[in-house]
């Protein structure tokens, strides 16, 4: 089982998908992801965190080669359980590749993996990605029951859902939170890595930083929406360094 010493370093994950939303937008060469990429790794994050979409509104296949040919830090390849899918994950080698649900009218991933409801297909999912040796995440709610389930998948990683409690209020927010701690806590005694992330921005960040078991968090849309003003490499700086205040407070 992985042992967590308190106060260790938490890690970020810059998800630069919305480098590319503007990209395509105009259906330009710019702004260059490859640039954003390097801006990002420079800045200090310790992995670029990019979704290839079976629809492919943003990343397009060659950006997931490219990125994973010239960058230096890790790839975390966000990706749907689908034969086509984990054939390109396969293919380009990410040392992370993280399952999540994927429906084609969603604007962005909503909720979490049914990773009940969908034992088989993502076991399956899980178990080819392995074999290749990509280090496999499941992007699942910070629910005990679905927690219980992933060692059976065959998953050494979760990344917990933190949506619910990013757009929740008040008393709703610290229940959403609690829920979050609880099934980070669990997870840890399994002997699963927790990662999180979904919605996470300047404000509310610190508190889920702070949770000693916590390993990683993956955050795009904050991030590059305060790119526009201050620069990436300023606010993947500007993020480090909420979660490193957070760990070490």
């Amino acid at each position: 089982m992985e042992t967590i010493e308190e106060n260790s370093p938490i890690e970020l994950g810059v998800n630069i998908d919305h480098v590319a939303t503007l990209r395509q937008a105009r259906g330009t060469a710019y702004p260059d992801l490859l640039e954003a990429a390097f801006l990002v790794e420079e800045a200090g994050a310790q992995a670029i965190t990019i979704h290839l979409r079976e629809d492919r509104r943003h990343i397009q296949d060659q950006d997931v080669y490219d990125i994973r040919k010239q960058c230096k830090v890790r790839m975390n390849l966000e990706l749907a359980a689908t034969t086509e899918m984990v054939n390109i994950a396969c293919d380009v080698g990410p040392e992370d590749g993280c399952i999540v649900p994927e429906k084609r009218e969603e604007l962005t991933t909503e909720g979490g993996l049914d990773v009940i409801g969908q034992f088989d297909r993502i076991k399956k999912s899980t178990k080819q990605l392995s074999d290749e040796g990509i280090r496999v995440s499941l992007f699942i709610e910070p629910s005990i029951e679905h927690i219980k389930r992933v060692n059976d998948i065959g998953a050494p990683v979760i990344e917990l859902h933190t949506g619910t409690y990013a757009n929740a209020k008040g008393d709703e927010q610290k229940r959403e939170f609690d829920r979050i701690v609880e099934a980070t806590e669990f997870a840890h005694a399994q002997g699963i890595h927790v990662n999180a992330g979904h919605g996470l921005d300047y404000s509310n960040t610190s508190i889920v930083a702070a949770i000693p078991e916590m390993r990683e968090l993956n955050i795009g849309h904050s991030i590059i929406s305060r790119a526009i003003f201050v620069g990436i490499s300023r606010a993947t700086r500007q993020m480090i360094e909420i979660m490193n205040d957070a760990r070490n407070t």
